[in-house]
């Protein structure tokens, strides 16, 4: 069973933690899809516009930068104005709290943005005569909502008297920054959103349970995360926490009357009471219906053991001189260790069976029980003239406790 993305933040002295929770729960209305739901709430500008974050998804941290001295005109990169973000994708490891697998998720930082503030009014600061016209004239270049490249615009800036609120895009990873054209004494940025892109592992493949890991990025001159030089973060990491929920479905429906097998041979009784003609074997084809999105085993338990399967005792001497065979076949989407289709699969007794693996979640798949006694113990069941009648309790389990 897996996956939730939820969101929780805490702030230390030297740390930032965003929880991201992922939920895998198979859908019947939709079974092809075998992808995780991130269950994290969206927040800062991808809440704000989610369709210009597509198909991303944005937290916003709190995450301060604050510059140490004044921003000169033409100041260079690492003293003025520059960030640099983790854009490629970074690995993580997840561990399954209760047995320890581990699987594998990816995640990039897509976007990025925050607010500038700015010491004065960007009027005041460049003599221009509207807020607008202010905080295009105060960077050389111009608009600070039209970055630098490797850096793309974001769809929705917005400004007021001393501030300017923006959001950049992060196709690549590279420095991208602005410069400044008039004497900035003291600058800010208030807030940290970023906007992240996920690869999450195919859940079919992992068991059910709770996956965490953690990626931690450095903040700071020369990290993962760096604003340069002069602007300073509060934190001097970013981490985030993954909680992922697998949630699994293993179901299988018999009908009615399903949990009686009666053996008889192809045709029915007529041959041998009639003509005295043993039957080649004795049989009974029983179908099932699964519902499955994990992997699984299947083996039996037996009332009386046999030599390679289960045993039947004659209900008047209580001889176990008859054995039945169990095998299986599954729905085409489920397949064995090897990858092949599973026809007519012989079950043992043993719980160290090989698995099955769907490669999709299958809701009320059609399979196959198929329980025979084969001739050599046909022949010693049937004696001329004696009436008996053979039984015993084979239980099959379906175990997703691979």
């Amino acid at each position: 069973m897996v996956g939730l993305f939820g969101g929780l933040l805490s702030v230390s002295a030297q740390a930032v933690t965003q929880e991201i929770r992922a939920v895998y729960v198979p859908d019947p209305a939709n079974p092809q899809s075998n992808v995780f739901i991130n269950q994290t709430p969206q927040s800062g500008y991808c809440a704000t516009y989610p369709n210009d974050c597509k198909p991303m998804s944005g937290v916003r941290l709190p995450l301060r930068f604050t510059s140490g001295q004044a921003i000169e005109p033409g100041a260079s990169e690492r003293n003025g104005a520059m960030f640099k973000m983790p854009a490629q994708w970074r690995s993580l490891v997840v561990s399954n709290v209760f047995t320890g697998e581990t699987a594998t998720v990816e995640m990039r930082i897509g976007a990025f943005g925050s607010q500038y503030v700015l010491s004065d009014t960007a009027v005041n600061l460049t003599g221009a005569a509207d807020d607008q016209q202010a905080h295009i004239k105060l960077w050389s270049g111009g608009n600070w909502a039209i970055p630098q490249t490797p850096c793309r615009p974001g769809a929705m800036a917005s400004f007021g008297a001393d501030f300017f609120r923006f959001f950049w895009r992060t196709p690549m990873e590279g420095v991208c920054a602005k410069q400044a054209a008039f004497l900035i004494p003291w600058m800010s940025y208030g807030y940290l959103d970023v906007a992240y892109e996920l690869r999450t592992p195919n859940p079919l493949q992992m068991s059910a349970g709770l996956y965490t890991g953690a990626l931690t990025y450095g903040v700071g001159p020369g990290m993962d995360i760096d604003t340069g030089d002069n602007l300073l973060p509060d934190n001097s990491a970013l981490t985030f926490r993954f909680v992922l929920d697998v949630q699994h479905v293993l179901k299988v429906d018999i009908p009615p009357g399903g949990n009686k097998v009666v053996l008889v041979p192809q045709g029915g009784w007529q041959a041998w009471l009639q003509q005295g003609r043993k039957p080649v074997r004795l049989f009974r084809d029983q179908t099932f219906n699964i519902s499955s999105s994990s992997r699984f085993k299947m083996f039996v338990e037996c009332q009386y053991s046999g030599v390679q399967s289960c045993g039947l005792r004659d209900a008047e001497g209580g001889a176990t001189d008859a054995q039945v065979f169990v095998s299986v076949s599954l729905p085409d989407s489920i397949t064995d260790n090897a990858g092949q289709p599973v026809r007519r699969r012989p079950l043992t007794s043993s719980p160290n069976a090989p698995g099955f693996q769907p490669d999709r979640f299958l809701d009320r798949a059609a399979g196959t029980l198929h329980f025979e006694i084969p001739r050599v113990y046909v022949e010693q069941m049937l004696q001329p003239g004696q009436a008996r009648r053979y039984a015993g309790n084979v239980t099959v389990i379906w175990d997703s406790e691979v």
